[in-house]
């Protein structure tokens, strides 16, 4: 009996749109960045039958590509403009790198562990991305220097909330991040109020690693 014939990954992409935008995710800048962005080349070979599946999935160093939906989501509610300098804590694979790159002017990202810095300046490099700004270091602190930034955005969650983050933002800047301790964190959106405060709302449930102080320290 022959076996069924796999999906192209054409195909496995149409159909990852579509559930994107059945969950809610309709800006259309932040569809065709998502479209444009070809997952499979920040997803680790072991899992290359999944990467255009709606699923977080494994990385080095203990950590993860997020899943497509989440990515959109997060996009969409940072409500990047194309003159924006956005900061990312958090560069893993470089996935979400990538999609803030075809939205904005420059992004700044920040990455703890070297090896997945180094793994993502190569896709970062292989293309062609010229407006993406990389630092090895601790993603808690930010960025200071190249502070203020119109938006930011956390891919690790934070505990409390990021003050230290919350202080590089402009005065009517967006940062959008998983705030809490426990397996399931909120995804809030904080944005300036233009006074030196802060309207805050909880946009859903979701699960991300913990953001951790300093770098990591690898074998």
């Amino acid at each position: 009996m022959a076996k069924p014939e796999k999906d192209s990954p054409e195909t496995r992409l149409a159909r990852l749109i579509l559930n994107l935008r059945s969950q809610g995710v309709s800006d259309a800048g932040v569809l065709n960045a998502i479209e444009t962005t070809p997952r499979d080349l920040f997803t680790p070979d072991l899992f290359q039958e999944r990467a255009w599946e709606d699923s977080a999935l494994p990385i080095a160093c203990g950590q993860t590509i997020s899943q497509p939906f989440i990515v959109g989501l997060m996009t969409q509610a940072l409500g990047v403009e194309k003159r924006d300098r956005v900061l990312e804590i958090g560069t893993g694979s470089g996935y979400q790198t990538t999609v803030l790159s075809k939205l904005s002017r420059l992004v700044y990202t920040v990455e703890r562990y070297r090896t997945l810095m180094g793994e993502a300046e190569a896709r970062f490099k292989q293309l062609g991305l010229t407006n993406v700004i990389t630092r090895f270091g601790d993603g808690g602190l930010g960025w200071p220097e190249q502070a203020p930034f119109d938006r930011i955005l956390v891919t690790a969650a934070a505990p409390d909330e990021p003050k230290a983050l919350l202080s590089q933002l402009k005065p009517t800047g967006v940062l959008v991040a998983p705030i809490g301790k426990g397996p399931v964190q909120s995804l809030k959106r904080y944005t300036g109020d233009g006074k030196g405060g802060f309207v805050v709302e909880a946009l859903t449930d979701v699960r991300f690693v913990p953001l951790l102080d300093g770098v990591a320290r690898e074998l």
